[in-house]
Protein backbone atom coordinates (compact mmCIF):
# COMPACT_ATOMS: atom_id res chain seq x y z
CA UNK A 1 0.00 0.00 0.00
CA UNK A 2 2.60 2.13 0.82
CA UNK A 3 4.67 1.91 -2.77
CA UNK A 4 1.61 1.89 -3.85
CA UNK A 5 1.13 5.96 -2.50
CA UNK A 6 4.85 6.53 -3.22
CA UNK A 7 4.69 5.51 -6.63
CA UNK A 8 1.65 8.05 -7.32
CA UNK A 9 3.16 11.35 -5.38
CA UNK A 10 6.44 10.42 -7.54
CA UNK A 11 3.66 10.57 -10.72
CA UNK A 12 2.58 13.65 -9.78
CA UNK A 13 5.54 15.08 -9.02
CA UNK A 14 6.31 14.79 -12.36
CA UNK A 15 3.16 15.78 -13.86
CA UNK A 16 3.29 19.15 -11.87
CA UNK A 17 7.01 19.52 -13.11
CA UNK A 18 6.09 18.73 -16.96
CA UNK A 19 2.85 21.06 -16.83
CA UNK A 20 4.51 23.88 -14.44
CA UNK A 21 7.03 24.14 -16.86
CA UNK A 22 4.98 24.28 -19.68
CA UNK A 23 3.00 27.51 -18.20
CA UNK A 24 6.31 29.29 -16.58
CA UNK A 25 7.44 28.65 -20.55
CA UNK A 26 4.91 30.27 -22.13
CA UNK A 27 4.19 33.52 -19.70
CA UNK A 28 8.08 34.03 -19.28
CA UNK A 29 7.92 34.28 -22.86
CA UNK A 30 4.93 36.45 -22.99
CA UNK A 31 6.14 38.71 -20.29
CA UNK A 32 9.25 39.18 -22.34
CA UNK A 33 8.03 40.17 -25.41
CA UNK A 34 5.50 42.60 -24.57
CA UNK A 35 8.42 44.17 -22.41
CA UNK A 36 10.23 44.73 -25.61
CA UNK A 37 12.69 41.67 -25.82
CA UNK A 38 13.68 40.35 -28.94
CA UNK A 39 11.89 36.54 -29.92
CA UNK A 40 15.69 35.58 -30.60
CA UNK A 41 17.00 36.57 -27.53
CA UNK A 42 14.04 34.90 -25.51
CA UNK A 43 14.67 32.11 -27.12
CA UNK A 44 18.49 31.94 -26.40
CA UNK A 45 18.02 32.60 -22.75
CA UNK A 46 14.36 31.94 -21.29
CA UNK A 47 13.43 29.15 -23.25
CA UNK A 48 17.24 27.47 -22.98
CA UNK A 49 16.78 28.06 -18.84
CA UNK A 50 13.25 26.95 -19.01
CA UNK A 51 13.65 23.52 -20.08
CA UNK A 52 16.24 22.59 -17.62
CA UNK A 53 14.35 24.10 -14.83
CA UNK A 54 12.92 20.89 -13.97
CA UNK A 55 16.35 19.05 -13.94
CA UNK A 56 17.75 22.50 -11.78
CA UNK A 57 15.34 22.50 -9.12
CA UNK A 58 14.74 18.63 -8.46
CA UNK A 59 19.02 18.24 -8.21
CA UNK A 60 19.23 22.12 -6.26
CA UNK A 61 16.12 20.07 -3.93
CA UNK A 62 18.03 17.19 -3.46
CA UNK A 63 21.43 18.58 -2.55
CA UNK A 64 20.18 21.03 0.16
CA UNK A 65 18.59 17.88 1.63
CA UNK A 66 21.71 16.00 1.66
CA UNK A 67 21.03 13.40 -1.22
CA UNK A 68 24.42 14.55 -3.33
CA UNK A 69 23.86 10.99 -5.19
CA UNK A 70 20.24 11.66 -7.03
CA UNK A 71 21.53 15.15 -7.46
CA UNK A 72 24.41 14.46 -9.27
CA UNK A 73 22.90 11.40 -10.70
CA UNK A 74 19.81 13.68 -11.53
CA UNK A 75 21.89 16.03 -13.56
CA UNK A 76 23.98 13.54 -15.30
CA UNK A 77 21.74 11.12 -15.93
CA UNK A 78 19.31 13.65 -17.88
CA UNK A 79 22.20 14.23 -20.36
CA UNK A 80 22.93 10.56 -21.11
CA UNK A 81 18.96 9.94 -21.30
CA UNK A 82 18.90 13.55 -23.78
CA UNK A 83 21.58 11.87 -25.57
CA UNK A 84 20.98 7.93 -25.67
CA UNK A 85 17.19 8.35 -25.77
CA UNK A 86 15.87 11.40 -26.90
CA UNK A 87 17.92 12.67 -29.64
CA UNK A 88 18.47 9.36 -30.45
CA UNK A 89 14.86 8.53 -31.31
CA UNK A 90 15.19 11.90 -33.16
CA UNK A 91 17.51 11.06 -35.30
CA UNK A 92 16.30 7.18 -35.96
CA UNK A 93 12.85 9.09 -37.45
CA UNK A 94 14.43 11.81 -39.02
CA UNK A 95 18.18 11.76 -40.15
CA UNK A 96 19.09 15.20 -41.20
CA UNK A 97 22.08 17.32 -43.14
CA UNK A 98 23.10 20.22 -40.58
CA UNK A 99 25.42 23.38 -41.19
CA UNK A 100 28.60 22.42 -38.56
CA UNK A 101 28.65 26.04 -37.76
CA UNK A 102 24.85 25.65 -36.06
CA UNK A 103 25.95 22.88 -33.95
CA UNK A 104 29.95 22.70 -33.72
CA UNK A 105 30.34 25.04 -30.78
CA UNK A 106 27.70 23.86 -28.84
CA UNK A 107 28.79 19.96 -29.21
CA UNK A 108 32.41 21.03 -28.44
CA UNK A 109 30.99 23.13 -24.83
CA UNK A 110 28.78 19.56 -24.40
CA UNK A 111 31.82 17.66 -24.99
CA UNK A 112 34.63 19.83 -22.71
CA UNK A 113 32.14 19.69 -19.65
CA UNK A 114 31.36 15.99 -19.66
CA UNK A 115 35.11 15.67 -20.00
CA UNK A 116 35.43 18.33 -17.22
CA UNK A 117 33.13 16.11 -15.13
CA UNK A 118 34.95 12.92 -15.73
CA UNK A 119 38.37 14.22 -15.03
CA UNK A 120 36.69 16.17 -11.63
CA UNK A 121 34.90 13.18 -10.73
CA UNK A 122 37.93 11.04 -10.39
CA UNK A 123 38.62 13.34 -6.91
CA UNK A 124 35.26 12.13 -5.64
CA UNK A 125 33.05 15.66 -5.00
CA UNK A 126 32.36 18.65 -7.27
CA UNK A 127 34.08 21.50 -5.43
CA UNK A 128 35.17 24.84 -6.34
CA UNK A 129 38.09 23.42 -8.64
CA UNK A 130 35.68 21.92 -10.97
CA UNK A 131 32.85 24.08 -10.34
CA UNK A 132 34.42 27.31 -11.59
CA UNK A 133 35.84 25.60 -15.02
CA UNK A 134 32.19 23.95 -15.33
CA UNK A 135 30.79 27.91 -14.72
CA UNK A 136 33.18 29.14 -17.35
CA UNK A 137 31.50 26.86 -19.97
CA UNK A 138 28.10 28.07 -19.87
CA UNK A 139 29.05 31.65 -19.61
CA UNK A 140 30.68 31.07 -23.24
CA UNK A 141 27.57 29.18 -23.88
CA UNK A 142 25.29 32.09 -22.94
CA UNK A 143 27.37 34.75 -24.26
CA UNK A 144 27.80 32.92 -27.90
CA UNK A 145 23.59 32.73 -27.21
CA UNK A 146 23.30 36.34 -27.32
CA UNK A 147 25.81 37.00 -29.72
CA UNK A 148 24.66 34.94 -31.99
CA UNK A 149 21.29 36.62 -31.21
CA UNK A 150 22.37 40.14 -31.49
CA UNK A 151 23.63 39.04 -35.20
CA UNK A 152 20.60 37.76 -36.49
CA UNK A 153 18.96 40.40 -35.62
CA UNK A 154 20.93 43.01 -36.89
CA UNK A 155 20.82 40.67 -40.63
CA UNK A 156 17.04 41.00 -39.88
CA UNK A 157 16.12 37.52 -39.24
CA UNK A 158 14.44 39.01 -36.00
CA UNK A 159 13.47 42.92 -35.49
CA UNK A 160 11.38 41.87 -32.95
CA UNK A 161 8.21 41.89 -31.38
CA UNK A 162 6.14 44.89 -31.69
CA UNK A 163 5.13 45.96 -28.53
CA UNK A 164 1.76 46.59 -27.53
CA UNK A 165 -0.07 47.58 -24.52
CA UNK A 166 -1.49 44.22 -23.07
CA UNK A 167 -5.11 44.26 -22.11
CA UNK A 168 -5.57 44.03 -18.51
CA UNK A 169 -6.61 40.81 -18.23
CA UNK A 170 -4.49 39.18 -20.51
CA UNK A 171 -1.80 40.66 -18.28
CA UNK A 172 -3.30 39.17 -14.96
CA UNK A 173 -3.77 35.63 -16.69
CA UNK A 174 0.02 35.79 -17.87
CA UNK A 175 1.29 36.43 -14.49
CA UNK A 176 -0.97 34.39 -12.49
CA UNK A 177 0.40 31.63 -15.14
CA UNK A 178 3.64 32.38 -14.76
CA UNK A 179 3.31 32.34 -10.34
CA UNK A 180 1.10 29.21 -10.52
CA UNK A 181 3.90 27.43 -13.44
CA UNK A 182 6.92 28.57 -11.01
CA UNK A 183 5.16 26.74 -8.38
CA UNK A 184 3.98 23.78 -9.93
CA UNK A 185 7.62 22.96 -10.63
CA UNK A 186 9.10 23.48 -7.18
CA UNK A 187 6.29 21.45 -5.55
CA UNK A 188 6.73 18.93 -8.27
CA UNK A 189 10.39 18.53 -8.03
CA UNK A 190 9.90 18.21 -3.76
CA UNK A 191 7.49 15.17 -4.52
CA UNK A 192 10.17 13.66 -6.47
CA UNK A 193 12.88 13.68 -4.12
CA UNK A 194 11.04 13.12 -1.40
CA UNK A 195 9.09 10.12 -2.92
CA UNK A 196 12.11 8.90 -5.29
CA UNK A 197 14.33 8.86 -1.98
CA UNK A 198 11.59 6.64 -0.48
CA UNK A 199 11.33 3.93 -3.19
CA UNK A 200 14.68 3.46 -3.05
CA UNK A 201 14.31 2.67 0.51
CA UNK A 202 11.27 0.31 0.07
CA UNK A 203 13.16 -1.22 -2.99
CA UNK A 204 16.34 -1.60 -1.37
CA UNK A 205 18.32 0.67 -4.30
CA UNK A 206 19.91 3.89 -3.89
CA UNK A 207 19.40 6.80 -4.22
CA UNK A 208 21.75 6.84 -7.31
CA UNK A 209 20.13 4.11 -9.49
CA UNK A 210 16.51 6.32 -8.51
CA UNK A 211 18.16 9.36 -10.14
CA UNK A 212 20.28 8.18 -13.13
CA UNK A 213 16.73 6.38 -14.33
CA UNK A 214 13.42 7.17 -13.36
CA UNK A 215 14.04 10.86 -12.33
CA UNK A 216 15.92 11.55 -14.91
CA UNK A 217 14.13 10.36 -17.45
CA UNK A 218 11.33 11.98 -15.83
CA UNK A 219 12.73 15.31 -15.31
CA UNK A 220 13.86 15.72 -19.31
CA UNK A 221 10.10 15.16 -20.79
CA UNK A 222 9.91 18.77 -21.57
CA UNK A 223 13.06 17.81 -24.05
CA UNK A 224 11.32 14.65 -25.16
CA UNK A 225 8.14 16.96 -25.70
CA UNK A 226 10.26 19.07 -27.57
CA UNK A 227 11.75 16.33 -29.90
CA UNK A 228 8.35 15.02 -30.65
CA UNK A 229 7.25 18.15 -31.79
CA UNK A 230 9.99 18.95 -33.63
CA UNK A 231 10.08 15.40 -35.77
CA UNK A 232 6.12 16.13 -36.40
CA UNK A 233 7.04 19.66 -38.00
CA UNK A 234 9.97 17.86 -39.79
CA UNK A 235 12.45 20.06 -37.83
CA UNK A 236 14.74 17.21 -36.34
CA UNK A 237 17.51 19.75 -36.43
CA UNK A 238 15.76 22.34 -34.05
CA UNK A 239 15.48 19.09 -31.17
CA UNK A 240 19.24 18.59 -31.40
CA UNK A 241 20.02 22.10 -31.06
CA UNK A 242 17.37 22.40 -27.74
CA UNK A 243 19.03 18.90 -26.59
CA UNK A 244 22.27 19.99 -26.68
CA UNK A 245 21.71 23.54 -25.21
CA UNK A 246 19.98 21.68 -22.02
CA UNK A 247 22.84 19.63 -21.94
CA UNK A 248 25.16 22.13 -21.56
CA UNK A 249 23.01 23.98 -18.51
CA UNK A 250 22.19 20.25 -17.21
CA UNK A 251 26.39 19.85 -16.53
CA UNK A 252 27.56 23.33 -16.32
CA UNK A 253 25.03 25.31 -14.04
CA UNK A 254 23.16 22.69 -11.97
CA UNK A 255 26.16 21.19 -10.81
CA UNK A 256 28.12 24.03 -9.39
CA UNK A 257 24.73 25.81 -8.10
CA UNK A 258 23.44 21.83 -6.21
CA UNK A 259 27.16 22.01 -4.44
CA UNK A 260 26.47 25.82 -3.62
CA UNK A 261 23.03 24.97 -2.07
CA UNK A 262 24.72 21.92 -0.14
CA UNK A 263 27.01 24.20 1.35
CA UNK A 264 30.03 22.07 0.53
CA UNK A 265 31.54 19.93 -2.39
CA UNK A 266 28.77 17.53 -3.72
CA UNK A 267 30.18 14.10 -3.36
CA UNK A 268 30.18 11.62 -5.82
CA UNK A 269 30.40 7.88 -5.84
CA UNK A 270 32.81 5.76 -6.96
CA UNK A 271 29.82 4.07 -9.11
CA UNK A 272 28.53 7.35 -10.47
CA UNK A 273 32.87 7.95 -11.35
CA UNK A 274 33.30 4.88 -12.31
CA UNK A 275 29.46 4.29 -14.74
CA UNK A 276 27.34 7.11 -15.09
CA UNK A 277 30.01 10.50 -16.13
CA UNK A 278 32.02 7.68 -18.42
CA UNK A 279 28.77 6.67 -19.68
CA UNK A 280 27.97 10.45 -20.12
CA UNK A 281 30.69 11.06 -21.78
CA UNK A 282 30.33 8.32 -24.49
CA UNK A 283 27.10 8.91 -25.39
CA UNK A 284 27.99 12.44 -25.87
CA UNK A 285 30.90 11.41 -28.27
CA UNK A 286 28.77 8.91 -30.01
CA UNK A 287 26.12 11.80 -31.17
CA UNK A 288 27.98 14.14 -32.14
CA UNK A 289 31.76 13.40 -33.38
CA UNK A 290 30.61 11.76 -36.28
CA UNK A 291 27.74 14.35 -37.33
CA UNK A 292 30.31 16.70 -36.95
CA UNK A 293 32.82 14.81 -39.13
CA UNK A 294 30.25 13.91 -42.03
CA UNK A 295 28.17 16.98 -41.43
CA UNK A 296 24.33 14.75 -40.91
CA UNK A 297 23.30 12.85 -38.40
CA UNK A 298 22.34 9.18 -39.65
CA UNK A 299 20.64 6.71 -37.92
CA UNK A 300 23.37 4.04 -37.58
CA UNK A 301 23.97 7.25 -34.78
CA UNK A 302 20.29 6.59 -32.97
CA UNK A 303 20.51 2.79 -33.44
CA UNK A 304 24.15 3.32 -31.31
CA UNK A 305 23.20 6.15 -28.55
CA UNK A 306 19.92 3.36 -28.02
CA UNK A 307 22.01 0.40 -27.99
CA UNK A 308 25.00 1.97 -25.58
CA UNK A 309 22.26 3.73 -23.53
CA UNK A 310 19.98 0.23 -23.02
CA UNK A 311 23.36 -1.41 -21.69
CA UNK A 312 24.15 1.00 -19.57
CA UNK A 313 20.69 1.27 -18.26
CA UNK A 314 21.00 -2.62 -17.39
CA UNK A 315 24.84 -2.19 -16.30
CA UNK A 316 23.79 0.42 -13.78
CA UNK A 317 20.26 -1.87 -12.54
CA UNK A 318 23.03 -4.63 -11.77
CA UNK A 319 25.75 -2.89 -10.01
Amino acid sequence: MELAMLGMIFLAGIILIVKGGDWFVDAASWIAEVSGIPKLIVGATIVSLATTLPELLVSAMAAAQGKADMAVGNAVGSVTANLGLIMAFSILCMPVKIYRGDYLLKSLLMLAAAGLLAWGGRGGEVGLSLSLPLVGVFAVFTYENLRSARRAMRCGADLGPVRTAPRRRTALFQCLKFTLGAAAVVLGADLLVDSGSALARLAGISERVIGVTIVAVGTSLPELVTTVTAIVKKQSALSVGNILGANILDLTLILPLSALLSGQALPVSAASARIDIPACLLVGTIAVVPAMAAARFRRWQGAALLAVYGGYLALTCCV
